[in-house]
């Protein structure tokens, strides 16, 4: 197997949203925020290259919302979805399978994009199997008013339309081997049934941390998102992933770092802290 990371540019949240009600005097310390209070947050995206396969994970924000709807997240920077696989060597008919870990539109906007006359949606990987799971296609089509401007149909509906959705069969907590080298851990804190995808790789466990885990500021127990639908069950989740990851020594992959692409925990006096960070290219 090999792993690529894949950039898809960067984007603003705000710095209160993301870490709920962790004061701004502690969170500021890794994030810095803007004179708007907005924090710069990446759309980092993986692939894994296994045998015949090329299993992209997530795909970033896409490009086919309005200007007004960009002018809220102020995207920015030279990369994109298509751009970075080209990069790597691969176009996006080449891709197999698309793993959505969940369907907030800076997750799956770029699984779906106009056509060339801008009269239909179209899938961006038309050979590709989008893989979500049953609870959480439920949820999302579904929407319940605090998450209904994250699920836009857009993102979402084409994907069924076009024939290309298949669900990962949850069973508890987990879909264990849902690709040869991959499990799945199912989280319901940040939204209903989020996939944490985890990989085997040379020996390691690689984690694709979504929302579970957005970057090095939130490892301490108390800093979760405003956005997340139930954030008391999300801390329970943080405790039992982050005493995993610290036992079987997991590197985390960090989707929304907008500097740190990966990084280890250790146990510290004061609990689970950042071991190191680095960028991916140093675990070959």
């Amino acid at each position: 197997m090999k792993i690529h990371t894949i950039e898809t540019g960067f984007f603003k949240l705000d710095g209160g949203a993301m870490f709920g009600v962790v004061p701004k005097s502690l969170w500021q310390k890794t994030n810095p925020a803007d004179e708007n209070n907005m924090c710069t947050w990446a759309l980092r995206c993986m692939l894994l290259e296994d045998g015949d396969r090329l299993i992209l994970i997530d795909t970033g924000i896409g490009n086919k919302q309005s200007e007004k709807f960009f002018s809220h997240y102020y995207l920015h920077g030279q990369a994109s979805l298509v751009s970075s696989l080209k990069e790597k060597g691969f176009h996006p008919d080449d891709i197999t399978d698309v793993i959505l870990t969940h369907l907030h539109f800076d997750h799956c906007g770029g699984a779906v994009a106009w056509d060339s006359s801008k009269d239909r949606y179209d899938p961006v990987f038309k050979n590709a199997v989008y893989w979500s799971n049953a609870l959480h296609w439920e949820w999302a089509t579904q929407p319940n008013p605090r998450e209904k401007a994250s699920f836009l149909s857009e993102n979402i509906a084409p994907i069924k339309e076009c024939g290309q959705l298949s669900f990962i069969e949850r069973q508890g907590s987990w879909a264990r081997g849902a690709f040869p080298d991959v499990d799945v851990l199912f989280v319901d804190g940040h939204t209903e049934s989020m996939m944490i995808p985890h990989v085997r790789y040379r020996g390691k466990t690689i984690v694709f941390m979504a929302d579970l885990l957005p970057s090095v500021g939130h490892i301490p127990l108390p800093y979760v998102m405003g956005y997340d639908t139930r954030p008391l069950l999300t801390m329970d989740e943080k405790v039992a992933f982050l005493n995993r990851a610290v036992e079987a020594e997991y590197i985390l992959f960090l989707e929304h770092d907008a500097v740190n692409e990966c990084c280890t925990l250790v146990q510290t006096d004061k609990g689970i802290r950042l071991g190191e960070a680095f960028p991916f290219s140093e675990i070959e």
